[in-house]
């Protein structure tokens, strides 16, 4: 009785494929026509599409005739259409599995990272391991077995990243961790981390000899990811998964490994409620979040993106793994700045629970300066004279003992062809740049260094505080003024009381709606006019918003530190907005404040502009210091004030940059300076750039950009200014006081005119 040819294994197929009465069944030209199609050879037993194909016409030319009934067309239909459903069958099943090449490795490794990273990447890990890397690898083993959350600053090229990665794979094939999230400073970032991923997983021949059961079904789809959803094993669906996003590993029998996945996301992307649920049912959460370099150089120099970050790490990120369950983490990272979230989670002071580990490539320098700065001459001189630096290595290679004397390297075996040693290739990056040396390989990131004029920096601003409470008036303040920075979505406000020599304080600021969070942006605001007011259209909405803030400010009384009960003076409200511009207008003209509030616009006077001292003054308007009142007319009808945006940021910037007791200080309120960093960001969000003309020089303010928000910046500048409209005078600006004008008698007004 003859054997079903389909039923047969695939190097049974092989042998009736090679044998002779094969020939009467399938021409030899039909038979190389489909080889050739395939492009493979018909002895290799992984092909099982073609060899079930032949298998199949096998069957079905040796099958007895049907006897001629019906219409001959729809027979052909028929056995055309059993033909694809057989190929496509075949083509979907994988076969069966290649046998463990080496099961006493496979062990070994499933416990031991390190053996692990030894035995199956050794192209990746061909250098010895620092003691500092040793170091890591025993933190990551004890993240993956045993929970924990564990953060490390390695030096740049260490293979920190490399070294995650590889992690992730051995949490998965070993089932050590069902669910991996990856988690970068945006998607691509992290996408690009899965891509490694897979690439070894899809190319890597020793994973494939120990793990074929997760290994082996990958590369069966040979990149094509549209054979997932009907890939089989054993006439059964794998549901392996393979996309841009995620990697769902095959489910197959007596796999500890079936089902796990690996999924990435941005840390300020779409994190939270991210879940899964295999095929047998169960929905899995992240057990292991490894996030890499989860800050960018931008975020490192914004006090309010490393504070959002920091947020959504304590909170959405080790909340993924649900209710009651605790989620191991690991985050290789780099200092890019003093203070930035890095260098926060490293701290073991601030987040104990990350267990920090901070490493270096230098840790002790060489004691010899002399020789090292004789180095550094002759490696400029060849650089510059013959585009290397082979005089500086001869210099080396001669001096070599006591220039390596007293240094300690973490990693002795990392230096570059041109170089001797570990020693020379760190003090080569240190002279290339040694404030990039100090925070990408030391991370120790050398202090920001203060500008040369008297421009702050954040933390230098949030510092300066005045130990009032908020909403408390110094004793001299005799000026109170409001600013409104008018938004779509907010309205950003600031409270300022002055002495009468310009000097300031800060006693209240913030947003309506309140946000209710101590960092935030414009554009990630939750509560917003809209929401708040229940108004219906924009204009709608910034009008009932200007009408509550001011309400709730204009109509109060603010007690300053003697008794005596004081009200805001004067509260601009920013109109340059031009879809604001209307409704600003008529709402200082109808509110019940309308004597104090007034619509305000700042003007880009830069150097080669016209300045406001040689506008021509007509009859009506009243002029100040760097700002005017033009007289009322046009459609509006109502008196606004413009002023010089550039003279009045510089005017603001250096009354802070002025020490805290001398006269014509600006300082913040309270003791504490934490909750001031992300006004003091807004502060300083822009930059100066000094510029001649018209025989003159001017500052003229930029935006920096990296930082998004300066609207505080522009609420504290009309703060001044409408301070120096109620009569605050700054000695020695050649400002004066806003000229009053004295009531005159009817009988003075004639003799006057009989004069």
């Amino acid at each position: 009785m003859a054997t079903d040819p389909r039923k047969l294994r695939p190097s049974e197929l092989c042998r009736l494929l090679n044998s002779t009465p094969l020939g009467e069944v399938i021409n030899e030209r039909q038979l190389h026509r489909h080889r050739t199609r395939a492009g493979l050879r018909i002895g290799d037993a992984r092909h099982v599409d073609l060899l079930r194909y032949v298998a199949w016409l096998v069957e079905v030319r040796h099958a007895p005739r049907p006897e001629s009934d019906g219409d001959p067309y729809e027979r052909l239909k028929d056995r055309a259409r059993a033909r694809n459903m057989a190929l496509a069958l075949a083509g979907r099943d994988i076969g069966e599995l290649p046998e463990v090449a080496n099961a006493e490795r496979k062990t070994r490794a499933a416990t031991d990272f390190r053996f692990f990273c030894e035995s199956y990447f050794p192209l990746t890990f061909h250098l010895p391991w620092s003691r500092d890397h040793l170091k890591v690898i025993a933190k990551i083993e004890q993240a993956v077995l045993r929970g924990g959350l564990f953060a490390m600053a390695m030096p740049r090229g260490s293979g920190k990243t490399t070294i995650c990665e590889c992690a992730c794979i051995w949490a998965v094939l070993n089932g050590h961790r069902e669910f991996v999230c990856l988690i970068g400073s945006d998607e691509g970032h992290a996408m690009d981390m899965l891509e490694s991923i897979k690439m070894e997983l899809d190319g890597n021949d020793l994973l494939l000899d120990d793990f074929p059961e997760v290994v082996y079904p990958i590369q069966c789809l040979d990149g094509i990811a549209n054979r997932c959803n009907g890939q089989l094993y054993k006439s059964e669906r794998t549901h392996i998964g393979w996309t841009a996003r995620e990697i769902v590993l095959p489910t197959m029998p007596g796999s500890i490994a079936s089902g796990a996945i690996i999924k990435v996301a941005g840390i300020t992307g779409r994190i939270r409620g991210m879940k899964y649920k295999r095929a047998d049912g169960h929905t899995v959460r992240p057990t292991l979040v490894v996030l890499d370099d989860p800050q960018t150089d931008e975020s490192a120099r914004s006090l309010s993106q490393c504070a959002t970050r920091e947020g959504i790490l304590a909170g959405a990120i080790l909340g993924l793994s649900g209710p009651g369950k605790k989620i191991s983490g690991i985050m290789p990272c780099t200092v890019i700045r003093p203070a930035d979230m890095a260098d926060n989670i490293l701290s073991r002071d601030k987040h104990p629970e990350w267990n920090g580990e901070r490493t270096k490539m230098v840790y002790v320098f060489p004691t010899d300066e002399k020789l090292w700065q004789r180095y550094g001459e002759l490696r400029a001189e060849s650089l510059r004279s013959h585009g290397d630096m082979h005089l500086a290595t001869e210099f080396y290679a001669a001096n070599r003992v006591a220039m390596d004397a007293g240094a300690d390297v973490a990693w002795p075996e990392r230096f570059n062809h041109d170089e001797l040693s570990a020693t020379q290739h760190a003090m080569n990056l240190k002279l290339q740049d040694e404030a990039a040396f100090f925070a990408e390989y030391q991370n120790e990131p050398l202090p920001v260094d203060t500008s040369s004029d008297d421009e702050m920096t954040a933390d230098e601003i949030a510092a300066k505080v005045n130990r009032l409470e908020r909403r408390a008036v110094a004793i001299g303040g005799n000026h109170l003024t409001m600013f409104i920075d008018v938004q779509a979505t907010l309205l950003f406000f600031v409270v300022a009381a002055w002495e009468d020599d310009f000097t300031g304080y800060v006693i209240d600021y913030g947003t309506f709606p309140d946000q209710r969070r101590p960092h935030f942006t414009l554009r990630d605001a939750r509560q917003t006019l809209t929401l708040a007011t229940k108004a219906s259209g924009l204009e709608g909405a910034i009008y009932a918003g200007l009408d509550r803030l001011t309400s709730e400010y204009l109509g109060r009384e603010w007690r300053r530190d003697d008794g005596a009960m004081l009200r805001i003076e004067r509260c601009l409200i920013d109109a340059n907005w031009g879809s604001s511009t209307d409704v600003v207008y008529q709402f200082c003209r109808q509110t019940a404040f309308s004597g104090i509030v007034m619509p305000s616009h700042g003007r880009f006077v830069g150097a080669s502009s016209q300045p406001f001292s040689e506008y021509k003054r007509r009859p009506g308007d009243r002029v100040g210091h760097n700002w005017r009142m033009p007289n009322v007319a046009g459609k509006r009808a109502v008196r606004h004030v413009v002023y010089d945006t550039n003279f009045w940021k510089s005017f603001v910037h250096a009354r802070l940059a002025v020490a805290m007791g001398d006269r014509g200080c600006l300082s913040m309120f309270g003791d504490n300076p934490e909750p001031h960093r992300l006004v003091a960001e807004h502060l300083t969000s822009e930059y100066r750039v000094k510029t001649e003309g018209r025989g003159r020089t001017v500052d003229e303010w930029k935006q920096r950009p990296e930082r998004g928000d300066n609207h505080w910046l522009d609420c504290l500048v009309g703060c001044a200014v409408a301070a120096s409209i109620q009569g605050a005078v700054l000695q020695g600006t050649g400002g004066q006081a806003v000229d009053k004008r004295q009531r005159v008698s009817f009988a003075e007004l004639q003799g006057r005119r009989r004069r």
